[in-house]
C-alpha cells in the first residue's frame, strides 16, 4: 500500500478521503500548521502528521521523502466569510504559496513521489452564456476575468511545475460539493427548521454539483489509475437550477409542509457584497472528459444525492 501526503487533509473533502484511503489500507501524512498535532482515537499507526506553513515556506522534509503521492486540498474556505481586501488575498495566497512550497520541496528533497492529484474549482470559468443552446463549459475554455477565475488561474500554475519535475499531475476542477458534514448543503438546510425553503435570487441559476463520496472515489482513482492526466472538471452530468436544488431537498426533509421563498437578490447583495454574485452565478460545467477516463458516479442525480446526505443514514457514504 502506498503513503499519500495530503495538504488540507483537516478540512471537509481532506477527512472524507482521509477515511478512505485508510480503509484502502493506505498510510497517510498529514500537514498542519500545529506541531504535535494528536492523532484521533483509532486511527493506528497509518497516520502521521508533519508541520507545514506556506507564508513562510517551511515543510517537515520528511513528509515529502516518505510519501508515494500528494493530494492537495489546501486552501482558506471560499465561502467562509465575506470577501474583503484582506480575505480575498487569504484566499488566493493560502492556495498558491502552498502549490509553490510543494513544488519546491519537490525539488529540493529526495523524493519517490510518483503522482500529485490537486483541487481546483469551476470558479475558472464564467457565468453561462445568455444565448441559448449555447454548450457547457470545458477543460479547454479560458479562463474567466475575475477574482475566482483568477485565483483559480494562479492555483493551477502554483503546482504545475511538479509535470516539469516528471511527476503525473492532475487538477480537479471541482463543482458545489454535496456533504452532509459541511460545505452549502446545510446552509441550504438551515431554513427549512422553520419550514422554509430559501431559494435565492430568481432560481434560475445552474448548479454544477458531485456528491462528496463520488468526490473521494474521483480522488482515489487518479492516484491508482494512471490514465488520469491533467485537468478535469469534477461535476456531475445533471446541473440542476438552484430552486429545483432546494424544492428537492425541501421535499425530502419537509414533504408538503414548507414554503417556498424567494432571497431577493439586492438582499444576497447587501448581506454578502462580492461573493453574491458568485451565489447568482448560473455555471453549467460539462463531465465528460471525466466520462470518457471512465469514472462512473455513484450519486448522478440530485434527488438520489439528497436522500442519501438527508436521510435517516445520512453521512454514511462518507465514512
Amino acid at each position: 500500500m502506498a503513503t499519500i501526503l495530503i495538504t488540507g487533509g483537516t478540512g471537509m473533502i481532506g477527512q472524507a478521503l482521509t477515511r478512505r484511503l485508510l480503509e484502502k489500507g493506505h498510510s497517510i501524512n498529514i500537514l498542519s500548521r500545529k506541531s504535535g498535532t494528536r492523532k484521533p482515537a483509532g486511527e493506528g499507526e497509518r497516520i502521521h502528521y508533519y508541520r507545514w506553513n506556506p507564508d513562510e515556506q517551511f515543510i517537515d522534509p520528511e513528509a515529502i521523502s516518505t510519501a508515494d503521492h500528494i493530494v492537495h486540498l489546501a486552501g482558506a474556505n471560499i465561502a467562509g466569510k465575506r470577501w474583503t481586501p484582506s480575505r480575498k488575498r487569504l484566499i488566493r495566497n493560502s492556495r498558491v504559496l502552498a502549490g509553490e512550497l510543494i513544488c519546491r520541496a519537490l525539488k529540493e528533497i529526495p523524493n519517490k513521489v510518483d503522482t500529485i492529484v490537486s483541487a481546483s474549482a469551476i470558479g475558472w470559468y464564467g457565468p453561462d452564456p445568455v444565448i441559448p443552446n449555447t454548450r457547457p463549459f470545458r477543460e479547454s475554455d479560458p479562463v474567466e476575468n475575475d477574482f475566482l477565475g483568477f485565483t483559480c488561474r494562479d492555483w493551477e500554475a502554483s503546482i504545475r511545475p511538479a509535470a516539469a519535475q516528471g511527476k503525473r499531475l492532475v487538477i480537479f476542477r471541482i463543482g458545489i460539493v454535496l456533504s452532509s458534514s459541511g460545505g452549502a448543503l446545510p446552509e441550504f438546510k438551515k431554513p427549512l427548521r422553520f419550514g422554509l425553503g430559501a431559494i435565492l435570487g430568481k432560481g434560475n441559476q445552474r448548479i454544477s454539483w458531485i456528491h462528496i463520496d463520488d468526490l473521494v472515489r474521483l480522488f482515489g482513482a487518479a492516484l491508482s489509475d494512471t490514465q488520469f492526466n491533467g485537468v478535469y472538471n469534477a461535476v456531475t452530468e445533471q446541473c440542476v437550477t438552484n430552486r429545483e436544488l432546494i424544492l428537492t431537498l425541501a421535499k425530502l426533509q419537509r414533504g408538503r409542509f414548507f414554503l417556498p421563498l424567494h432571497i431577493p437578490s439586492f438582499v444576497l447583495k447587501l448581506v454578502l457584497g462580492e461573493m453574491s454574485i458568485e451565489v447568482l452565478k448560473s455555471c453549467t460545467v460539462s463531465p465528460a472528459k471525466l466520462s470518457g477516463a471512465g469514472f462512473v458516479f455513484r450519486f448522478p442525480e440530485i434527488k438520489q444525492a439528497l436522500t442519501d446526505l438527508t436521510g435517516p443514514a445520512s453521512g454514511r457514504s462518507e465514512k
